[in-house]
């Protein structure tokens, strides 16, 4: 049996991810971005040990999550699930930030660095990645024209590197990252042609599974399977320099622990 806290389950993949996990006899943590989404997330899992609320989209209030979660104790995973999809309009954070990114990216990287430190990570990505551009120059979208896509793909190709990077300075956690495939989820639309029963299965099974195939670090799957990712995501450069740039926002780092 193992603990999980899993973001953004309050409905959608984060939800299915839950109710598969407690089936199978784990103790889940859901999270909610408010009251009242989190009384609906223990209405639809009464099962699960609680929910942490707060909106990912604040700095402030994520590191009020993170501090509920370490609250409840240690989880054995985390999976980074919440986000927002292609579709956002240009809209900023209270912080300053560009809201794609800041739930997207931001969240999960303070999340990591905040919450006492899991066996497993997961982190929740999308094929869109290969479509971003590993630029950290414009996070703010101050020089382009605003393209809710483009800024999706980044965003998500951010999410791999973040995960690939926790790979490489905690050696001792199993971090990795996925795509759920495009599925009709509220984000993904009513005309997603993937299939929506196999959605939650690879978060899960990275989160728990003894299968010697779950227990690696810095891989990217789709329906259990490692495929190709963005070469960028692999690139030690941008990965250090996302880390730099989101500790800069933050106040807040994920320390480097090789030997």
């Amino acid at each position: 049996m193992a603990r999980v806290l899993i973001t953004g389950s309050s409905d959608g993949l984060g939800l299915m991810a839950a109710k598969l996990l407690v089936s199978q006899g784990h103790k889940v943590t859901l999270h909610a971005r408010n009251t009242e989404r989190a009384h609906d997330a223990a209405h639809a899992l009464p099962e699960a040990e609680g929910v942490v609320v707060g909106d990912l989209s604040s700095i402030a209030d994520t590191r009020q999550v993170a501090e509920q979660a370490n609250e409840r104790g240690r989880y054995d995973a985390v999976i980074h699930n919440a986000g927002v999809g292609f579709r956002e309009p240009y809209r900023l954070t209270t912080e300053g930030l560009v809201h794609i990114f800041a739930i997207n990216v931001v969240a999960p990287y303070l999340l990591t660095a905040l919450i006492d430190r899991p066996d497993r990570l997961v982190y929740l990505s999308s094929a869109m990645h290969r479509g971003g551009e590993p630029d950290l120059f414009d996070l703010g979208w101050t020089q382009r024209e605003w393209n809710p896509s483009q800024a999706y793909s980044d965003s998500k190709l951010c999410d791999v590197a973040l995960a690939f990077a926790v790979a490489r300075r905690w050696p001792e956690v199993l971090s990795n990252a996925l795509t759920p495939g495009w599925v009709p989820t509220r984000m993904g639309g009513p005309g997603a042609p993937d299939d929506i029963r196999l959605a939650p299965v690879t978060q899960a099974w990275l989160a728990v599974s003894d299968d010697e195939s779950a227990q690696v670090t810095g891989r990217y799957f789709y329906h259990q399977q490692e495929t190709e990712t963005h070469p960028a995501a692999r690139s030690y450069t941008f990965q250090d320099g996302l880390l730099e740039r989101c500790a800069q926002l933050t106040g807040a780092r994920i320390p480097d622990e090789r030997g």
